[in-house]
């Protein structure tokens, strides 16, 4: 199964230490998986990564701990897609919860209130960079500019569901775009019954954990937590920018867990811890409990946690002896072609969501915060001048908001 011979006690540590160090979003995250595994240690080819890639992108779920659940996979099957995969998300996880109790516990007071003020337009500036770089990479046609906005004008205007945004996407770009030409690839034979048994195992697990958290401890919050994760999971293509759009509505506006506001502090954090960025649910998914005590908001984060990654853990695991094959599927790689589009108006979407939360707290266009206006300004200013990284522009941004707070102009 191996491209090369390595024990997994020996693999686990730089599993952990990939973990502990990606910073940067999916881009660096997979290309810190690159250096560790491909380059300075050739447990696998260059070319098995990228397959693996290429799959990770067309299933729903964060491509890069997708990819790292695969290569551990590679290397040592179940055990090893487990270890990998966890610790890629573990890290990030754990000090999200952290954060999300600092945030929650702390949030009001003036230093913190002031911190987060830096912080929410460099969160701008970094959602709206996102835009521009999916765009560039994902509209090469005006077809692909009609798609979307048409996902903008679906979910800004007329608010449908963004499962039936991605759904009809898809449909589109198998109806509208020719997918390239791939190299073909050698199919190999999976064991006969591993995608039923491992799809079949996931459900009853995620069954389980539902079952028993409802019998033991009722159904607010834990049915709202447990519907809204597990259902982003399966819809979240093209990245977390794409899917914070629904979860912050549902997670503000449908079971008002927490503020917009809050919810960009959440994005803010995410972007500065190392992990996926969708470990923002897990910030979203703490608010749900902390009203009824600490304790709580760490289980429905950690609820919110399981939710999000067990489906990204199952599909890719199930999918896995299935590499060569799917990548030869030409309406596969048509309706991500559509999906892709639909992202774009998608974060596009998510860029006014939060431009309004924190620019236009009164909702009104004629009352901003001149401050953040101003710092958006300032920082976009910057990110033009400057390529500097998302980590290093929210790192400014902070000290902004506290240098402003302890002059007294916040």
């Amino acid at each position: 199964m191996s491209d090369a011979q390595v024990s997994l006690r020996d693999a686990v540590p730089v599993y952990i230490r990939i973990g502990l160090l990606s910073f940067g979003g999916p881009a660096g995250q997979i290309a810190l998986m690159q250096d560790e595994i491909v380059d300075r240690r050739g447990w696998i080819s260059s070319a098995s990564m990228q397959r693996g890639l290429n799959v990770a992108m067309l299933l729903p779920g964060p491509e890069a701990q997708q990819l790292a659940t695969w290569l551990g996979w590679r290397l040592h099957g179940l055990a090893g897609g487990m270890a990998a995969g966890l610790a890629f998300i573990l890290p990030g996880a754990v000090l999200m919860i952290a954060l999300a109790w600092i945030a929650a516990a702390y949030g009001e007071t003036r230093l913190l209130s002031a911190v987060f003020t830096g912080i929410q337009p460099a969160v701008l500036v970094i959602v709206a960079r996102a835009f521009w770089s999916l765009a560039k990479r994902s509209l090469k046609s005006p077809l692909h500019w009609s798609v979307a906005a048409a996902a903008f004008l679906a979910i800004w205007a007329a608010g449908l569901p963004f499962p039936l945004i991605i759904a009809a996407a898809a449909l589109a770009g198998v109806i509208l775009f020719p997918a390239a030409e791939t190299a073909t690839l050698s199919a190999g034979r999976p064991e006969r019954g591993h995608l039923l048994s491992v799809l079949g195992v996931s459900a009853a697990i995620l069954i389980g954990v539902y079952a028993f958290v409802r019998v033991t401890l009722g159904a607010e919050p834990f049915d709202g937590v447990a519907t809204l994760f597990t259902t982003a999971a399966f819809v979240s293509f093209g990245g977390a920018y794409a899917l914070l759009p629904y979860v912050a509505d549902r997670a503000v506006e449908t079971y008002g867990w927490l503020t917009a506001a809050q919810m960009l502090n959440g994005l803010a954090l995410a972007e500065g811890t190392p992990g996926p960025l969708i470990l923002v649910n897990v910030y979203a998914g703490f608010f749900a409990g902390w009203p009824m005590g600490g304790g709580s908001g760490v289980l429905t984060a950690s609820l919110a946690c399981f939710y999000t990654f067990a489906p990204s853990f199952a599909m890719i695991l199930a999918a896995a002896p299935y590499v060569e094959t799917m990548q030869r599927l030409r309406w596969i790689r048509a309706a991500l072609a559509g999906v892709s589009a639909a992202v774009v108006g998608v974060v596009l979407n998510l860029a006014v969501y939060l431009g309004e939360a924190a620019l236009f707290p009164t909702s009104d266009w004629r009352d901003p915060h001149v401050i953040k206006l101003g710092l958006l300004v300032l920082f976009a200013g910057l990110a033009l001048w400057r390529d500097i990284s998302m980590t290093v522009l929210i790192g400014i941004g902070a000290i902004t908001g506290l240098g402003l707070g302890l002059s007294g102009v916040l």
